[in-house]
């Protein structure tokens, strides 16, 4: 009994030096930390809160999306019809030129009705010439009166380049050449796919006379051959001096499927225009190449062809429909790809291209290069 005095002093001595001790303070911070963090079921609550948001965004961002597009592609063939219409040719298949109404007033002005009001036809006037949509957006006839359309293989016609051809053979006074510099003798079926050519080509409007089949031994239809520029290049040239074209349109470097050959075509022409080879009046453009989420965004690229394009062809179904018919004419390269390709392809919808100057081509082999 007489040493209670003495346990309670080191009772009280213990107590508070485990009170001022580094260990109670770090299991105060356990415990301050295990109160902000919360338990595992909060978390996944948490989180599959933030995710139903996110993706309810994304539904309501695809769906403004897709009305913004399908909104835009009918009021591009509805305006489109109203310049094709007045005769003003802002669709290219008349005259581009915008000034040759200017000085008579014609479809440059509102229409008034009998009631004073602006008629619909005036409107749409006013809308075309306001936000320049049109389905057709090339250069003036006056300057594509004879165009060369290039391609590596019988099939890249109507697969890549059908909408383009279509708009061209719409024009009135417009002549459509095709150079295809190999015989598709990959699977050794050439006789065959020349045939298919001539059908495909008179669906899409280009007469059997404007085909240019070449059958050269060093250009075969082969993805591991590399051609040579310098033989592609002098078979372009002498087709373009023969056939005094005004403009030519191929692949560009990519080659819209990075298919080697395409990719010589597209070397070949630059190197004409490096060298400055090209007649003076030759236009040159080729075809732009996209990823692959715009590539098989249908219709839906629309919106992005218009704000990022300089010259565009756009096909309404119908249209459209010519441009598949003529793909199909090419049966040996039907697959079950090819199938979805021809329905869900932005280029059997749209085509879109730019053209090509010495200093575009002279940055373009820099990169090749490199």
């Amino acid at each position: 009994m007489r040493f209670n005095w003495l346990s309670e002093y080191v009772a009280s001595i213990s107590s508070s030096i485990a009170s001022t001790s580094p260990w109670r303070q770090l299991q105060q911070q356990v415990q301050q930390v295990q109160q902000l963090v919360p338990n595992p079921q909060a978390i996944y609550c948490r989180i599959r809160s933030s995710s139903a948001e996110a993706l309810e965004h994304v539904l309501i961002a695809c769906a403004v999306y897709l009305l913004v597009c399908l909104g835009l592609y009918k009021l591009t063939f509805w305006l489109s019809g109203a310049a094709s219409a007045s005769g003003s040719g802002l669709d290219g298949h008349h005259n581009d030129n915008d000034t040759s109404n200017a000085g008579s007033g014609e479809g440059s002005e509102l229409s008034p009705s009998p009631d004073g009001n602006r008629s619909p036809g005036g409107l749409k006037q006013a809308l075309q010439s306001g936000l320049r949509l049109r389905s057709v957006r090339l250069p003036k006839t006056a300057c594509m009166e004879r165009v060369l359309l290039i391609t590596a293989h019988p099939d890249d016609e109507c697969m890549f380049f059908g909408p383009l051809i279509y708009s061209l053979t719409q024009r009135q006074g417009c002549q459509v050449y095709i150079l295809c510099l190999s015989n598709g003798n990959f699977e050794h079926k050439a006789k065959v796919r020349r045939q298919e050519l001539w059908r495909s080509c008179s669906k899409l409007g280009i007469p059997e006379s404007n085909i240019v089949l070449m059958n050269a031994t060093n250009l075969p239809d082969d993805p591991y051959v590399d051609w040579r520029p310098d033989a592609v290049a002098s078979l372009i040239l002498h087709t373009i001096e023969s056939l005094d074209i005004q403009a030519i349109f191929t692949f560009d470097r990519d080659g819209v499927s990075s298919h080697p050959n395409h990719c010589a075509v597209y070397y070949a022409a630059a190197s004409l225009c490096l060298a400055n080879l090209l007649p003076k009046d030759c236009k040159f453009y080729t075809l732009d190449s996209i990823n692959v989420v715009r590539k098989y965004l249908s219709i839906l690229d629309l919106l992005c062809t218009c704000f990022m394009s300089t010259h565009w062809c756009i096909l309404n179904w119908k249209e459209a429909a010519i441009v598949r018919s003529a793909m199909m004419e090419h049966q040996s390269q039907m697959r079950w790809f090819r199938w979805l390709y021809i329905y869900f392809s932005r280029y059997m919808f749209i085509n879109s291209m730019r053209q090509i100057n010495l200093s575009d081509v002279e940055l373009e082999m820099q990169i090749h290069d490199n």
